[in-house]
């Protein structure tokens, strides 16, 4: 293994700034893989040199200090290691024991915990190795894409170390009934690891299919994972995502999920995030096709000394083009939440209809969120509308629970648990819904009282 050390290099206009990347990475430039894939990973070490890494004084990370992150010296998480997951704890970030499942330790695929048979005909679920092995459709449109002025050098470093993930191709008229899950876990000792998954969704005209995203540890830990999810929706498609970000309290998060819509497309996506020491969670979907719809909505929740930064970009594109987007925060002890949500809706995207709603609860006086809701519009006949909010539990409300008997612990958690179902009640799945709802439940959990579906009621 090679030592990783992150500082923020002084701009650059040449490829010394490239290769000294490289030396502080372990990468060599003829590294492995098609020719096509070298070049990506070339252009994105030059990138990530001349732009160097995010600061304070970048608009969109105003309120993230990396400091704490970028002192550790890990070491990239490597292929080929022995694991300490067992069966009954993977079986509890799970739905469905039957399921499609792809598992990945440390950012790696592991073959005997993954469930890949009985796949229906015109569905591919593969890891992103065995797919760059084989020259899978869609793969070099997604490395070689160009940056643009969205994306950082934390996407660039993903693009360059990536050597695994998920990659899911759907055919046309394709319905897969079942979700498909992907399970990233952490599992480290003594030496802090980085991972890098990049997962690839291609979903072709007319096709369905949804998607469980997880990420936790099997122990607590100095890890970095930087995560980078596409999803490619051709002509009618339907993508339902849902993501839980639970990795150990010890560990830092960044990931991104790239979303392009075709027309008439239909997308949705909701996250959870309750773990990591820093999370940042970005999602930049583009509503490229006339017609195509997207729904995003998350909940996190920091607690402690926790930080988590969401940021949401929607970009209309084409005509006639509809986004939601619900984001509820809960902040207590000293956790820090942030909201950055943006919508643009560019010319020539005339009938756009495009929502933001950011509603936020602080549990305690230490605890602080910030929002930035945004609407930029470029054109006419739109109907747009944003607005955020951030308060405290309704004294009342709490007075009333109390007045019958309910400790003020129990009271907290009931108002708490009420203030996050509207979230949680927008997806669709019962079997996630439920599942969801225990892991939340399970946090509410205080002297004995127990919300319903969490550990106290099993």
């Amino acid at each position: 293994m090679t030592a990783v050390t992150f500082t923020n290099p002084a701009p650059a206009t040449s490829t010394s700034g490239a290769a000294q990347l490289r030396a502080v990475l372990g990468l060599s430039p003829s590294d492995s893989g098609p020719t096509w894939l070298a070049q990506a990973r070339r252009e994105s070490f030059e990138w990530a040199a001349t732009h160097g890494l995010p600061t304070r004084k970048d608009e969109d990370w105003k309120y993230t200090r990396l400091d704490a992150l970028l002192d550790v010296p890990f070491e990239r998480a490597e292929a080929g290691g022995s694991h300490r997951v067992a069966s009954a704890a993977l079986a509890a970030l799970t739905l469905n024991p039957s399921s499609t499942r792809v598992v990945f330790v440390n950012g790696h695929f592991v073959s005997d915990l993954s469930s890949l048979s009985d796949l229906e005909g015109g569905v591919t679920v593969t890891s992103l190795a065995a797919a760059l092995a084989e020259e899978a459709t869609g793969l070099e449109s997604v490395f070689s894409r160009a940056f643009d002025q969205y994306d950082h050098a934390f996407t660039a470093l993903n693009t360059a170390l990536a050597v695994d993930g998920a990659y899911i191709r759907i055919a046309a008229d394709t319905v897969v009934d079942a979700p498909i899950e992907l399970v990233f876990l952490s599992d480290v000792q003594d030496t802090p690891l980085l991972s890098s998954p990049r997962s690839v969704i291609l979903a072709g005209p007319r096709s369905r299919v949804s998607v469980v995203e997880t990420h936790a540890g099997i122990a607590s830990g100095l890890t970095w994972t930087n995560a980078v999810v596409h999803v490619v929706l051709d002509e009618g498609a339907r993508v339902d995502h849902f993501k839980i970000q639970d990795e150990p309290d010890t560990g830092f998060h960044l990931a991104l999920l790239d979303v392009r819509q075709g027309p008439d497309s239909r997308f949705s996506s909701s996250s959870m995030m309750l773990g990591s020491k820093i999370a940042r969670n970005e999602v930049h979907v583009r509503l490229e096709g006339e017609g195509s719809r997207v729904s995003v909505d998350g909940l996190y929740w920091p607690r402690g000394d926790q930080h988590h930064d969401n940021v949401v970009l929607i970009e209309h594109v084409a005509p006639r083009c509809v986004s939601h987007q619900l984001y509820k925060g809960i902040a207590d002890g000293h956790g820090h939440g942030v909201f950055n949500g943006r919508i643009i809706v560019w010319p020539g995207a005339d009938g756009a209809d495009a929502n933001q709603t950011n509603k936020n609860l602080l549990l305690s006086e230490y605890a602080e969120i910030d929002t930035r809701p945004r609407l930029e519009i470029f054109t006419d006949d739109v109907k747009c509308t944003h607005g955020a909010a951030v308060g405290a539990l309704d004294e009342e409300a709490l007075f009333y629970l109390r007045s019958r008997g309910v400790t003020r612990e129990a009271a907290r958690a009931l108002l708490t648990h009420a203030f996050a179902l509207e979230v949680l009640h927008r997806v669709e799945s019962e079997s996630l819904r439920t599942h969801v709802e225990t892991l939340l439940a399970d946090r509410l959990s205080v002297d004995g009282f127990a919300i319903e579906g969490s550990s106290g009621d099993r």
